[in-house]
C-alpha cells in the first residue's frame, strides 16, 4: 500500500476552518481534518478567494440554463464570475496534477459536485441543478481524478469508496513514475484483482483482455485504456454480496490447511455478513488470521486485504 502521508488531496478551504466563505464564516469539517487529515495531506483551495472576491463578500449563485449556468452575483447580476471560475478550475487542474484526490464543499456555486440549485432570472428556482463552476470544470478536465462532496463522505460506503479510489489513484501513479513496463502493468493488475472484483467484475474482465497480449512497443496507449477502466470501475461502489463473492474466493486459498471447523467458521461469518449483521472487518480479520498461519504469497501483495490507511477503520461500518 502506498504510504498515505505522502498522498495530497484538493480540498475546498472552507472545510478547514479558514473563515473564507462569503460571510466571512467557514464550514469546517472534523470528518476532514480529524480523520482524513491525520492520514493525507489536505491542499486547500478557494476559487472564489483566488479570483479576487474579497471576504466577506456578496453571495454568487447559480442562474440560467441548468445544463450551462452562470454564476452571478444574488444582488448584483451584473457580477458575473462564471469565466473567471471556470478558467480557475482549468488552471488548477493543469498544474496541480500531484493531487490524487479532491473534496469539495457541497451546494457551493463554485465548488459543489452536484445538485446544486440553479434559478431563473425572476429568482425562482430553475428545473433542474448543476455542478458549481469550478468544480464542474476541474471534473471535466480530470475526469478520472476521485472527487467526492463532504457531506457525502459521512455515508461510510461512500467514504470508504472514496479512500480506496484516492489509494489505488496514488498506487497508479507512483507505478507511472518508477517506469512504465508490461511487467508492472501485470503486476499491477494481480495485486488489484479481488478489489476489483469487488467493485466491477466485468471491468476487470475487459481490464485482462486489455493486458492479454501486451506489445513490447508503446505501452502508453494500453496504460491510458486500463486506467480509464480501473477509475471507472473503483467508482462503482462495492456491496455485501460483490463483497462476500470475493471473501469466498479468498477463503478457497485455504481449502487445503483448514479443517472442518476452521472452514465452517468462515462460511458462517461470509454469510452473516452477506446478509447484514456484521460489519467487512469480521469476515476479513478471520482471513489475515489464516493468511498468517499459512503464509501465501499472492493473497500477501492483494490490495483489497487492506485498501486504505488501517487508522481510518473504514470497513468497521459497512
Amino acid at each position: 500500500m502506498v504510504d498515505s502521508q505522502r498522498i495530497p488531496i484538493g480540498i475546498s478551504q472552507c472545510l478547514l476552518g479558514s473563515p473564507v466563505r462569503f460571510n466571512g464564516g467557514h464550514k469546517h469539517s472534523r470528518l476532514c481534518t480529524a480523520q482524513l487529515g491525520d492520514c493525507f495531506e489536505l491542499v486547500p483551495f478557494c476559487p472564489e478567494v483566488s479570483i479576487g472576491l474579497g471576504t466577506p463578500r456578496e453571495p454568487i449563485r447559480l442562474v440560467g440554463e441548468p445544463s450551462r449556468p452562470r454564476v452571478v452575483g444574488s444582488k448584483t447580476p451584473a457580477l458575473d464570475v462564471t469565466d473567471d471560475l471556470r478558467s480557475y478550475g482549468r488552471k488548477v487542474a493543469a498544474e496541480q496534477t500531484h493531487l490524487c484526490g479532491f473534496i469539495l464543499m457541497q451546494k457551493s456555486p463554485s465548488c459543489g459536485m452536484e445538485r446544486v440549485k440553479v434559478y431563473q432570472s425572476n429568482g425562482h428556482p430553475a428545473q433542474g441543478t448543476a455542478a458549481g463552476a469550478f468544480a464542474a470544470e476541474l471534473m471535466h478536465q480530470r475526469p478520472l481524478l476521485p472527487v467526492e462532496e463532504e457531506g457525502r463522505l459521512h455515508d461510510p460506503v461512500l467514504r470508504e469508496n472514496f479512500v480506496t479510489r484516492v489509494m489505488v489513484y496514488a498506487a497508479w501513479q507512483q507505478m507511472l513514475t518508477e517506469g512504465l513496463s508490461a511487467q508492472r502493468l501485470l503486476q499491477f493488475h494481480a495485486r488489484h484483482k479481488y478489489l476489483l472484483l469487488a467493485h466491477h467484475p466485468e471491468h476487470y474482465q475487459r481490464m485482462g483482455r486489455l493486458l492479454a497480449n501486451l506489445a513490447q512497443g508503446d505501452l502508453s496507449p494500453v496504460a491510458d485504456s486500463y486506467f480509464e477502466l480501473l477509475m471507472t470501475a473503483l467508482k462503482k461502489t462495492a456491496n455485501r454480496g460483490s463483497h462476500s463473492n470475493v471473501l469466498a474466493h479468498i477463503a478457497g486459498h485455504f481449502k487445503r490447511v483448514l479443517n472442518s471447523d476452521e472452514r465452517q467458521e468462515l462460511e458462517t461469518l461470509i454469510a452473516d455478513y452477506r446478509q447484514g449483521q456484521i460489519p467487512l472487518v469480521v469476515p476479513l480479520t478471520l482471513l489475515k488470521h489464516h493468511l498468517m498461519k499459512h503464509p501465501d504469497d499472492y493473497l500477501h501483495q492483494q490490495a483489497y486485504l487492506q485498501p486504505h490507511p488501517p487508522g481510518l477503520s473504514l470497513r468497521n461500518a459497512i
